[in-house]
């Protein structure tokens, strides 16, 4: 996620970090390479030419430059301002006081709409509340059957009316919402490839017959500024109070994210980040403005913890850990229960300084398919052998390895790897009376989300 920008940024401040004092000219230079990586990252020319302007003034002051940490400082004025540049603060539904909440969703085919409206309608479900789907666009093949497909898929129910005008389906679905209890209405209208005045009539047409709450227009961050004229051109024909911006997990540049707010003066209010069902956030500003700037997501990651893992299953590991008593099933547990919460790399990136360390000479590689044949060991294990490994010889191995197609070199691995993993719960639980210290600074981590991270899948 947005990773060469935040690669790029992170040379510039390090060279920073490099001096004993900070001049004007070290600021000016820096300031040069941040103008040319947003540049890079294909953010628009005056957005870039105003945030360096904003930031050299702060940057260049007395107080800045003469501080005992004038890095720090210089650091701390681009993170406030990247903040400023993504909205500031977090752009919330306004959800109305006589329920449904209608929520109008548009943009283009291809950006992942009818997807989107589908997580938006499980994440809201998740909150609390009882949404239901419109089923509005009756020109593309197929789109009233994927939106019923993923509605099931995540357990919102879906209305439809077959090809009958737009207008009449939403006011229709809206009413039923009303009749059935549904407290929040998404409405899924159609999109075509590009901007044409027939799509923009049809979705000022819906907007004039059901009065949405809420206009979300769903853009492809990967786009870059496409993405931003798009939501121009929306704009000026269906007054949007909002921005979701798809496929960011796989936007390595930031073009969109850091444009949208400043051009359009709509807030991003959601994020896509991955092609499951759930892999939908509420988007932070401040939040990823430390991302960009290697400084973690923390908040995001107790939030997917919470969301996600298992509660239960964490504290009956965690008093399974306490007796010594962890095994090769519990080991596949945790690692399961870690991928809930998303790829490795979008967890790694909200831990404060890990996406810097994970690029370092000396760093651990952790690659999600050596996970994938670490899980297929151990799912190629009788049940008695994942219990008690020590029973694992040499046949044993190689009926193992043959089973998961993998070699009996990397069953021995694993093997290892588990038993030093063991033998160091077993040293820790000695040291502590039996009882698992907390890790630091995890005080509001639900309890035993600190030991859920395995290793086995580390190379």
């Amino acid at each position: 996620m947005l990773s060469n920008l935040s690669e790029k940024l992170n040379k510039t401040f390090a060279k920073l970090r490099g001096k004993g004092r900070v001049s004007e000219a070290d600021v000016d230079a820096a300031m040069r390479e941040v103008r040319l990586a947003l540049l890079e990252a294909d953010v628009n020319f005056k957005i870039v030419k105003d945030f360096v302007a904003r930031v050299r003034e702060k940057a260049v002051g007395v107080d800045v430059l003469e501080s005992l940490s004038p890095d720090q400082q210089v650091v701390a004025i681009v993170r406030d301002e990247l903040t400023e540049l993504l909205g500031g603060r977090a752009a919330r539904i306004e959800y109305s006081s006589a329920p449904p909440t209608v929520i109008m969703m548009a943009g283009l085919q291809g950006t992942g709409k009818t997807t989107t409206c589908a997580k938006l309608g499980a994440l809201l479900k998740r909150q609390g509340k009882k949404p239901l789907l419109v089923a509005t666009d009756i020109y593309r093949p197929g789109a009233i059957l994927q939106l019923q497909t993923v509605g099931q898929q995540v357990g919102v129910p879906v209305f439809e009316m077959g090809t009958n005008p737009p207008p009449q389906i939403a006011a229709a679905g809206v009413k039923y919402a009303r009749e059935h209890g549904n407290d929040v209405v998404i409405i899924d209208t159609a999109g075509r490839l590009h901007v044409d005045e027939a799509m923009m009539a049809e979705a000022r047409a819906v907007q004039d017959t059901v009065k949405p709450h809420e206009v979300l227009l769903v853009l492809d961050a990967m786009t870059g500024q496409d993405a931003v004229n798009a939501a121009s051109a929306f704009n000026e024909t269906v007054k949007l109070t909002g921005v979701v911006l798809t496929k960011l997990d796989g936007d390595a540049r930031g073009g969109a994210i850091l444009s949208v707010r400043s051009v359009t003066g709509v807030p991003v209010k959601y994020v896509g980040v991955g092609e499951k069902l759930d892999a939908i956030e509420e988007f932070h500003p401040d939040r990823m403005a430390g991302r960009i700037l290697g400084m973690g997501d923390v908040l995001t990651l107790i939030e997917k913890a919470e969301q996600q893992l298992d509660i239960r299953k964490a504290q009956a590991m965690e008093e399974k850990l306490r007796e010594g008593q962890f095994d090769l099933e519990d080991f596949l547990s945790q690692m399961q229960e870690v991928k809930k919460m998303g790829s490795l790399e979008s967890i790694m990136g909200m831990i404060p300084g890990a996406s810097q360390l994970m690029k370092g000479a000396q760093a651990p590689a952790v690659d999600e398919k050596q996970m994938a044949r670490v899980e297929a060991i151990i799912y190629s294990m009788t049940p008695q052998e994942r219990r008690d490994p020590d029973i694992i010889n040499g046949s044993r191995k190689r009926r193992i390895a043959n089973g998961s197609g993998t070699s009996p070199q990397e069953v021995n691995k694993l093997l290892g790897q588990f038993r030093e993993m063991r033998k160091l719960l077993k040293q820790m639980q000695q040291l502590t009376g039996g009882k698992m210290p907390k890790m630091r600074g995890m005080g509001k981590m639900p309890k035993g989300m600190g030991r859920m991270m395995p290793r086995g899948f580390r190379k």
